[in-house]
């Protein structure tokens, strides 16, 4: 944005230019400096090289920018500068809110000195009044001066704003694409010492490898949206949620339907549980995971290993949540092929023709033998649910509200899945 014209003459009060109490450049920019440090708190905390090195010579710029639009003047270096400096800022991880909160001070005492200045222009009459010698035309200067300070605060803020997004941009991008290589050298089996170094990520003994399905969001099955995009969205939900959730960089390579979570050992697996209930909220759909915790250098067979299970569990209808290995080892076992998966597998053959029963008790087994639950979700009555079940027993032999039928039963449908 253009804030002046080089040809506009320069605004002036009683005869004055109205930039007069800027002109000492170098004095007035290190009381400005003086006063972001010890009135902005994150600004009290950068190196002293930084305050009297490259944060001096931005005020300075500001100044000498705000002085010639006053005079009416326009420098386009001048705002080059403060772009390049806040690019620069972006790339350091100085806060853009510090950054706007020191240009707005600045203008506050720079526009303080101008009406003061202004101010000092009155007379005082025989009744000790003060009687001010201002004309219609210092007036008109007055307000006209009023609204380029403004437009020069939006033009600084604008330049600010612009050049750090679009350099904090840069380096996210980075970031992600060394994230990504990381991540895929360690899923792949290659050596990584020397790319986390040149990433700044430390690479540890042993690591979580978690699996993560992650379903459509109910509007991406909406006709009037664009699907893509409330995929993307709900993809970047998820991803802001796990960076501000760990505590430290989260390799991974996720898609909108999931991927793979590399975590270090030392998070606890009370925090897994946490972590990814938090996914799910952020995301707005039930993430279901399965871990496998197992040394650097093993990851390539754990990934594969975690994806295998996640596989058996979506199969199952189980319920979202955390699935360690532990808990589904007797389950994986029953998916290898062999002769004894084709038996269990036959078990449900009665109930071929009966497909409510077979939806009746996957959804029971799936949530914990909870008759209400599995009653709400079928949209039966509860009374429903045990007459299907008495009649799964009858058809199939095994009862599945005793315990040996239960294990059958669980068992020919983990088989089953994997027949079909």
């Amino acid at each position: 944005m253009s804030v002046a014209t080089p040809d506009r003459p320069g605004l002036t009060v009683s005869g004055h230019p109205i930039s007069s109490p800027l002109k000492d450049v170098r004095t007035l920019a290190r009381h400005m400096v003086g006063h972001f440090v010890e009135n902005i708190a994150p600004c009290g905390t950068l190196p002293g090289d930084a305050i009297h090195g490259d944060i001096t010579t931005i005020t300075r710029t500001c100044l000498e920018l705000a002085i010639n639009i006053l005079d009416g003047h326009n420098l386009p270096q001048q705002t080059e500068r403060l772009h390049d400096a806040a690019a620069t800022w972006a790339r350091e991880g100085v806060p853009i809110d510090t950054i706007h909160h020191a240009i707005h001070e600045g203008f506050k005492i720079g526009f303080d000195l101008v009406i003061n200045h202004t101010t000092n222009h009155t007379t005082t009459t025989t009744t000790g009044t003060p009687h001010t010698t201002l004309t219609h035309t210092d007036y008109h200067n007055l307000i006209h001066g009023a609204k380029l300070i403004v437009d020069m605060l939006d033009t600084m803020t604008t330049t600010v704003s612009t050049a750090y997004v679009r350099e904090l941009k840069t380096v996210v991008t980075e970031h992600h694409t060394a994230v990504h290589t990381l991540t895929s050298a360690l899923l792949g089996g290659h050596p990584t010492t020397t790319m986390a170094r040149e990433c700044g990520i430390d690479i540890t003994d042993t690591y979580h490898t978690l699996a993560l399905h992650i379903p459509p969001h109910p509007d991406e099955h909406n006709p009037l949206l664009d699907t893509k995009i409330v995929a993307r969205r709900k993809l970047r939900r998820l991803q802001a949620q796990l960076a501000t959730t760990t505590h430290t960089t989260p390799l991974h390579l996720l898609s909108t339907d999931g991927g793979t979570l590399l975590l270090p050992h030392t998070t606890p697996t009370d925090t897994l549980h946490h972590l990814i209930t938090t996914l799910s909220q952020a995301a707005r759909v039930p993430v279901t995971a399965t871990v496998i915790t197992t040394p650097t250098h093993e990851i390539p067979t754990a990934a594969d290993q975690a994806h295998q299970l996640l596989d058996m569990v979506t199969r199952l209808h189980s319920e979202p949540g955390l699935y360690r290995f532990d808990d589904l080892a007797l389950e994986y076992q029953l998916t290898r092929p062999g002769p004894g998966r084709e038996y269990l597998g036959s078990l449900l053959t009665p109930l071929d023709h009966h497909p409510e029963l077979l939806q009746t008790l996957r959804t029971h087994i799936a949530h914990n033998l909870n008759r209400q639950k599995t009653a709400r979700l079928l949209h039966v009555h509860t009374n429903t649910v045990d007459y299907r079940l008495k009649r799964v027993a009858q058809l199939t032999g095994f009862d599945p509200t005793q315990a040996s039928g239960l294990w059958y039963l669980r068992s020919a449908l983990v088989a089953r899945s994997y027949g079909d």
